[in-house]
């Protein structure tokens, strides 16, 4: 058993999900973290699902409003009682029986394209899930890492740092008891001048 279907699967059970590829979010995450190839077949499925289901949708309601103008047409006609109007009459069941058999088959497509668009969607989302889990164990690995290198660098400092202290306090020391015992002549001989404001000894 994979971890999407062990640990992912049950976490989206019942839970209302965005349609991924129409979510803002979804896009800038993406921008961070690398996707692969699955999610990018996901992506593309789920796109094509969603430009299938606006396009019949958008051609039922294109039908449906030129079926109820066929029908206007026909009652017109049967209201005029002209013999002229019985073959726009014939004419306009012909293309309305039409009408009927695309929005009979639209219907078929309507009812499918939801719970298909809802898996491709749900599927995007498990493996959106793993690329996220993936990164987020990386990245925190490499933070802890980067954390312990940070902390053994701050106790090495620490220990410099002290050690600093303990050698500038030492020469100023010898430094000072030379030149109270031999003067500041003898100590140009050895040619050391030590400034206390700088704590250097040039």
């Amino acid at each position: 058993m994979s971890r999407s279907d062990e640990v992912y699967k049950p976490a989206i059970t019942g839970k209302k999900i965005p349609i991924l590829t129409l979510d803002h979010k979804w896009h800038r995450l993406f921008t961070q973290i690398d996707s692969n190839s699955e999610i990018k077949k996901l992506e593309e499925e789920l796109n094509e699902l969603l430009k299938r289901q606006g396009k019949v949708n958008t051609e039922t309601k294109d039908i449906k409003k030129l079926k109820a103008k066929l029908m206007e047409d026909m009652r017109t006609s049967s209201m005029e009682g002209e013999g002229s109007n019985e073959a726009i009459i014939e004419e306009n069941k012909k293309l309305i029986d039409e009408c009927n058999q695309k929005l009979d088959s639209y219907q078929d497509e309507i009812l499918e394209l939801p719970p298909k668009i809802n898996e491709v969607n749900s599927k995007l989302m498990l493996a959106t899930m793993e690329v996220c889990y993936n990164d987020i164990k990386e990245g925190t690995e490499e933070i802890n890492e980067i954390s312990d290198w940070i902390e053994s660098v701050r106790v090495e400092l620490k220990k410099k740092a002290i050690r600093k202290q303990e050698k500038q306090q030492r020469i100023q020391d010898l430094y000072s008891y030379m030149h109270d015992i031999f003067g500041a002549d003898v100590i140009e001989i050895f040619d050391m001048k030590y400034n206390p404001d700088e704590n250097k000894l040039h």
